[in-house]
């Protein structure tokens, strides 16, 4: 029987390791962290958000630039797929409003430890706390392990180590000098899903940090002259913005700032009325009320967003009803840099795809596979991460195992 090691026990490598045993393969796998799966358990903590369940074509559109490069893993493994598979584990799934997949329960523990547990009953060998270093003189996988440097003879190995986001879980792209080394194309790591810096003033920065900001439209530029509108929530930080519906245009953002320096998006504060109609309701006279008052009253406008008028908005248009209408409708904010690769929620960058064949093997190491977060593609939060990261590790395991039959290398080690 062939055996395939996989390396990282995220959501990638725990499927490339079914994959490959479904294949008819023995597994290793090893991650660096003591126990495996800890993003994905983090990520699941206000509910483990599975998939979506969009058509499929406006599904694999989240994919941006890089959609027809993962569209053949993800419709090998499509959502439908993803949702029957937990399933088979014992985990039913439910669609919420949003159209998001969750389990019944909302919890990944539950279905961590069910799939685990499959995955352990197929024979697979787990070795935690052995990260993995490279290859040594003699081709051998370099480990350091709880008893010092181990070698370990593999025909076929899948990378599955995550990108650059939340280090502290295990995904700190200590993989990419030992791939560059081998010349292997990587575009660089940036943060995706991520907040962003504004220049807050000290008043309005001490009085809302923390502070929610409910249901409002955000408009911003595409690099090529487009435009994206998305509605949602978000919350006002310290350093800046993050959260909800940032991150659905994050990307934009980031890119426009690496274009031009900084990025203006356009926040619509009252996005169920029209302008006019609150063009005509703010001009009603408020008497001896004050403005706060007026605007409470007459346009719901209170609390944080009261503060990031006053934080943007020139004191004199308070006073002219128009210009004040058309300020809560497309409220100018300036975000000036991303946060760091290490608080984004994943990661942009990694593998670049003209480095792999169409198993997502790496075209320069025959025999070596990478799936998951660390390939060059991006994705908003909403199940198109996860779904992602399962399609290209049951691709990249079942890839291996097929490499290896073909080239006559089934016989058992």
């Amino acid at each position: 029987m062939s055996r395939v090691v996989v390396i990282g026990g995220g959501p990638a490598g725990l499927m490339a390791a079914e994959a490959a045993v479904i294949a008819g393969a023995t597994v290793e796998l090893y991650d660096a962290m003591p126990s495996v799966g800890r993003k994905f358990l983090l990520a699941g903590k206000g509910g483990l958000n599975l998939s979506h369940s969009e058509p499929i074509e406006l599904f694999l559109s989240r994919y941006g630039t890089r959609r027809t490069l993962i569209e053949p893993a993800i419709r090998s493994f499509s959502p439908t797929a993803l949702q029957a598979w937990a399933r088979e584990l014992g985990v039913e799934t439910f669609v919420g409003t949003s159209r998001r997949i969750f389990p019944t329960d909302l919890k990944a523990a539950p279905l961590l430890r069910l799939w685990l547990r499959r995955l352990r009953n197929a024979d697979v060998q787990f070795h935690v706390r052995h990260r993995w270093c490279g290859w040594d003189q003699s081709g051998k996988l370099l480990f350091a392990g709880p008893q010092g440097p181990q070698s370990v003879r593999s025909r076929a190995v899948v990378l599955a180590l995550g990108g650059g986001s939340w280090p502290h879980l295990g995904s700190d792209a200590a993989w990419v000098p030992i791939l560059t080394e081998q010349k292997v194309s990587i575009v660089p790591l940036k943060s995706a899903n991520c907040g962003f810096d504004v220049r807050w003033s000290e008043h309005f920065q001490t009085k809302f940090a923390g502070h929610p900001v409910k249901t409002v439209e955000v408009t911003a530029k595409t690099v090529d002259g487009g435009v994206i509108r998305r509605m949602g929530e978000f919350v006002v930080t310290e350093a800046g913005v993050e959260g909800g519906v940032i991150y659905t245009v994050s990307s934009h953002v980031r890119d426009a700032i690496e274009q031009t320096g900084t990025a203006t998006v356009s926040l619509d504060l009252v996005p169920d009325r029209p302008l006019k109609r609150l063009t005509k309701d703010l001009s009603k006279s408020h008497g001896k009320r004050t403005v706060a008052t007026h605007l409470k009253r007459r346009a719901g406008i209170t609390g944080v967003k009261a503060g990031l008028l006053r934080e943007v908005v020139p004191q004199e248009v308070f006073a002219a009803p128009a210009r004040l209408a058309a300020a809560l409708k497309a409220l100018p904010l300036t975000l000036v840099t991303p946060r760091p690769l290490e608080e984004a929620i994943s990661t942009a960058g990694g593998v670049s795809f003209e480095a792999l064949d169409e198993r997502l093997m790496l075209r320069s190491l025959p025999g070596v596979f990478c799936a998951g977060e660390m390939l060059d593609w991006e994705a908003p939060t909403g199940g198109y991460l996860l779904t992602a990261c399962s399609a290209t590790g049951r691709l990249a395991g079942s890839g291996a195992v097929m490499w290896m039959t073909e080239n006559g290398r089934s016989r058992a080690e």
